[in-house]
């Protein structure tokens, strides 16, 4: 077979030792009389699913990333070794993303230049696994973390219509290898149902934008305003969480509340805390390594205040974020202790911020005396009621009684006969959709949505109208001063338009040219 025009002898032979592991001359190719054969087309095609594989999956791979803490908590909780997992999951997806992506551009550049596609054994071991892995994590994804395919439904909200731009563009250049191989194969009913299959793709994807929705396209004066932050255990990846220097961060980046959790001691101190243990964020195994491993209500006031709360921060860097950090955090960081509950909400009455909190474990057998320890303490502090938000559903009409100037804030959504209307809920991100949250707002009920961390989501919550949200990344989006982006819907058309008949074009040209 003679080289087209523009594919040089010497580069035909590079793209065969490469994509069949045997550095033979084109010539000798033609001498050998090989030819692609049905079963090399079908690698080819395993070789293309294989590439969107890897691709959907590095997709969902970044999406994850702003739930992706909680996953490194779930491992150190059953390991006992920390360890930011996410940098080795965007490592290996980028090293199988890479390596499919070679292959494919180097069949379809031997496609170009009229050789044959003989894969070898070897790149068809590694796509195999390649295949196999990425499965193994999409089953593992499904099993253990099911609620990341609504985060993924979400995302595309704010990714849709780029992705629309984007798979178009792809599909288009997949015209110039097409036209080649449809002009050389003799088959007509091969030729026949590529173009089919082709074009049947492409006008679905050409109308893909009518069934795109975001709440990001909208016009400039219907955007609503900003929503509130929520110190999420304070600000986490600028100090130790769930400490006063977390707080203090908080309050420095204009977060509005400071979410916390707190347990009550053996004697009756509530302090701040989220783990049952205190293994994660303390030096326990040090201090009283014959406990380390009790529940943290099964030690007295006296005892955790002997515990150094921040140590661990700087040294297992639960976030990049730490290594950024100066000398004067670094060592205020190794000062921090315990805080009790007391002394956070006197933290927040002066710097005047509201203070919402869970009151772990809710399935402990003196959970009512924990209630009764918290409510006094809140009741002695002088903090305005209204700066309270109270989540605890345990006891909670004996605390309305109580306390009725706290603020209490549901982790449900309403229901239809609801005998006293809900004025807040704090939900996961996953469990409201943008109709949802504005039909909450509509109805003035008060909506927090957690943990969002990441700028695209936080942008979609945006114009979706919510009041709040709950982030570990509080330095970030306090930056924001506007959506990532924001498109009246004349604009998406028109761009949608010139996207198609662009594409359109430059098929017939690639078909024509190719003649």
């Amino acid at each position: 077979m003679a080289d087209p025009a523009g594919c040089c002898r010497p580069c035909a032979t590079c793209l065969l030792c490469l994509y069949s592991c045997q550095w033979v001359t084109a010539k000798k190719e033609k001498r050998k009389g090989l030819r692609t054969t049905k079963c090399d087309y079908s690698w080819f095609l395993s070789l293309f699913c294989v590439f969107l594989f890897t691709l959907v999956w590095l997709y969902f791979a970044i999406i994850i990333l702003n739930d992706f803490h909680n996953f490194n908590e779930f491992i150190f909780k059953q390991t006992k070794l920390w360890l930011d997992w996410s940098l080795l999951l965007l490592i290996v997806t980028a090293v199988l993303v890479t390596y499919s992506a070679v292959l494919l551009v180097l069949a379809l550049c031997l496609q170009l230049c009229g050789q044959p596609l003989k894969l070898h054994w070897l790149h068809k071991t590694l796509l195999i696994l390649t295949a196999l892995v990425v499965a193994a994590a999409f089953t593992g994804l499904g099993i253990k973390w099911a609620e990341e395919w609504k985060s993924a439904r979400i995302s595309l909200q704010a990714t849709g219509p780029f992705l629309h731009i984007g798979i178009v563009g792809g599909m288009t250049l997949l015209a110039c290898p097409l036209a080649s191989f449809i002009y050389r194969t003799r088959n007509t009913g091969l030729k026949v149902f590529l173009l089919l299959v082709y074009w049947m793709v492409m006008i679905a994807l050409y109308l893909v934008p009518l069934g795109i929705t975001s709440p990001c396209i909208m016009e400039e004066n219907e955007l609503p305003p900003k929503p509130a932050l929520v110190g999420h255990r304070g600000a986490p990846m600028l100090a130790p969480e769930n400490t006063l220097m977390s707080l203090h961060k908080a309050v420095n980046c204009d977060v509005q509340v400071f979410e916390t959790d707190v347990m009550v001691s053996a004697d009756g101190v509530p302090f701040l805390m989220h783990d049952e243990k205190l293994i994660r964020t303390t030096n326990v195994q040090a201090v009283f390594p014959e406990r380390a491993t009790f529940n943290s209500t099964a030690f007295n006031w006296t005892d955790l205040q002997q515990l150094d709360a921040g140590s661990w921060f700087l040294e297992r860097r639960p976030f990049p974020t730490v290594q950024s950090l100066s000398a004067v955090d670094h060592y205020e960081a190794t000062k921090q202790r315990i805080p009790s509950l007391e002394q956070a909400l006197e933290e927040a009455k002066q710097s005047n911020i509201s203070i919402m909190f869970d009151l772990r474990p809710e399935n402990h057998s003196d959970y009512q005396s924990f209630v009764n320890a918290t409510l006094q303490v809140i009741l002695q502090s002088g903090i305005p009621l209204q700066q309270v938000l109270w989540l605890p559903d345990g006891f909670r009409e004996q605390v309305k009684q109580q306390a009725p100037g706290l603020q209490q804030v549901y982790g449900r959504k309403r229901l239809q006969n609801e005998k006293e209307p809900l004025l807040h809920v704090n939900l996961p991100y996953q469990d409201m959709s943008s109709e949802e949250i504005r039909q909450y707002r509509q109805d003035n009920i008060s909506v927090n949505l957690y943990v969002v961390n990441q700028p695209w989501l936080f942008s979609v919550l945006w114009c979706s109208g919510v009041s709040s949200v709950t982030t570990n990344a509080c330095q970030v989006l306090k930056e924001m001063k506007h959506p990532i982006w924001l498109l009246p819907r004349s604009t998406y058309v028109m761009i949608w338009i010139v996207v198609d008949c662009v594409s359109f074009l430059v098929i017939v040209w690639a078909f024509v040219l190719l003649k």
